[in-house]
């Protein structure tokens, strides 16, 4: 079972709304025996793949969006996603796991950055570099502070998995909440889980792409083209050239 911590943050330059996600992962599953296998370090890629077709899945639900508009975003060069993920913390590590912890649930504002003028009722933001600052009025600083309130009941910090109330209250119960469960390292390379690009497209599409179309059997990889030249060849005899 792995684990996750996902807070949902709101704040941007100048207290500008800029939806995202901070997750706090285990690179790995825990199991019932006290153990912990360690995942190879995953592509950021592929999750910003997932992620996107889940966001745009999730839009299309509620009709926020249309599909003409996914397939315009969808035909960008750049995503307009992004997924970075920091180093790897090991256990016992208490001051990295106290310094990610806060940042992941940090405040959308810095007392330390605003500059009150009550004569003015003015408010001045400095950003994170100090170079540059914004000018609010008292009621533009109010609204702007108001965007980051979450609604009534809006839960921010959500725990799934090994670090769910559920898992943490059995765990408890079993005098086993503060164990720290022995370490077993990936058996294969992070080049061999990279290869497994079926199960990644799967994810994302839902489609397993080595199933035939036709007879709905297991294919299997021949070769992989990268020469543009022969694969529209390929495509042209195959009459897919034109095909959107």
């Amino acid at each position: 079972m792995p684990g996750a911590v996902i807070a949902i943050q709101t704040f941007g330059d100048f207290l500008g709304f800029n939806p995202h996600l901070h997750v706090l992962c285990s690179d790995g599953c825990f199991s019932g025996e006290g153990m912990f296998r360690v995942a190879p370090r995953f592509e950021t890629k592929h999750i910003e793949s997932i992620f996107r077709h889940k966001v745009f899945k999730m839009l299309l639900s509620k009709d926020k969006i249309t599909e003409d508009l996914v397939e315009l975003l969808m035909s960008w060069r750049h995503s307009g996603f992004s997924v970075f993920s920091g180093p790897r913390i090991q256990p016992r590590d208490e001051e990295a796991m106290e310094n990610l912890a806060r940042y992941i649930i940090r405040a959308s504002f810095s007392q330390e950055r605003m500059t009150c003028i009550p004569e003015e009722s003015k408010v001045i933001y400095r950003s994170k570099d100090d170079k540059k600052e914004m000018d609010f009025d008292a009621l533009e600083w109010i609204a702007a502070m108001c965007s980051h309130v979450p609604n009534k009941g809006e839960q921010m910090v959500r725990y799934y998995g090994f670090y769910s109330n559920v898992s943490r209250g059995k765990r408890k119960n079993q005098d086993q909440d503060d164990l720290i469960p022995s370490i077993l390292e990936p058996d294969g390379s992070s080049s061999e889980y990279r290869k497994n690009w079926a199960r990644l497209i799967q994810k994302i599409y839902e489609v397993d792409p080595l199933t035939c179309p036709k007879c709905s059997g297991k294919m299997k990889v021949i070769s992989v083209l990268e020469d543009e030249d022969v694969i529209k060849k390929i495509l042209k005899h195959l009459g897919l050239w034109t095909s959107k």
